[in-house]
Formats: structure tokens, sequence, C-alpha cells
């Protein structure tokens, strides 16, 4: 069995959703697996990973509307503000996606579905660096 782990650097433009998918199928595809799981592992509490529809572009901004209205910036019930008003909301949105993504790997290739992407959800208005772990395991 190999096991491979490579790190991704994402900089993000603020907020938004950011594919990723090309990033990590050059991932999987340099270990050479066959048969395996690849799992992507965001280290951030104030991002995300998501897997959604990449054809049409109003899944995301719907998807990003969404979040918009379950953790709003600037919602004066919140007290962890030290990093801006949109420091909570960004903690939340990352609360109620997920931290990784484990997608099965069939024939070398990643088996995402025909309309499937994997995206970073940057919930922070600035810009950042983000760190993404790729961790591919199999034969």
């Amino acid at each position: 069995m190999k096991m491979h782990q490579e790190e991704i650097v994402v900089a993000t433009p603020g907020r938004g959703l950011l594919e990723v998918t090309s990033a990590v199928r050059r991932v999987v595809a340099s270990t050479r697996v066959s048969t395996g799981l690849c799992v992507v592992y965001c280290r951030h509490t104030s991002c995300s990973l998501v897997i959604q529809e990449n054809a049409d572009p109003s899944a995301r901004r719907d998807l990003e509307a969404w979040l918009e209205r379950l953790a709003p910036d600037g919602d004066p019930h919140h007290t962890h503000t030290a990093e801006g008003l949109d420091d909570m909301p960004a903690h939340l949105r990352a609360a109620v996606t997920r931290t990784s993504e484990s997608i099965p790997v069939q024939a070398g290739r990643l088996a995402l579905g025909t309309w499937q992407g994997l995206f970073l959800a940057e919930h922070r208005l600035a810009p950042h660096r983000r760190t993404l772990l790729v961790h591919v395991q199999g034969l």
C-alpha cells in the first residue's frame, strides 16, 4: 500500500468559494495510486471545504448567500470579534461545513461525480493564504 502526503497552499481573494479540484487531482495523479482514498484536510478554523456543483456558478452563489444569512457579519450577539466583525461568522460558517473531505480514488482519479468539484470556502473578507493537507493512500 502506498501513502503520500502533500500540502497545497491556496491564496484566497477573500470571502467566496475557490475551486481546488485540479490541484488535488494533480497530487493524486503524482502518487500513481489506482484504487484508494484521498483525504483533503483544511488546517484553519475560519475556512472550510465543500463538495459542490462546479458547472453552474449560481449554485455557489446560492450557497454563499445562505451562509451569509446563517451567520451574518456584525451580529451583536458575538463576543469573539478580536479580528473584526467577520471573525466569529467565519468560525460559525466553518462549523456547519467541513474541515475535511474524503474522496475515493478509482482508476487513478478522484471519483467525483460529473458535476462535483472540491472547493475551499473562504469565510473571511480579507485575502488569506490557506494550507490544505492532501493524504492519498491505496494500491
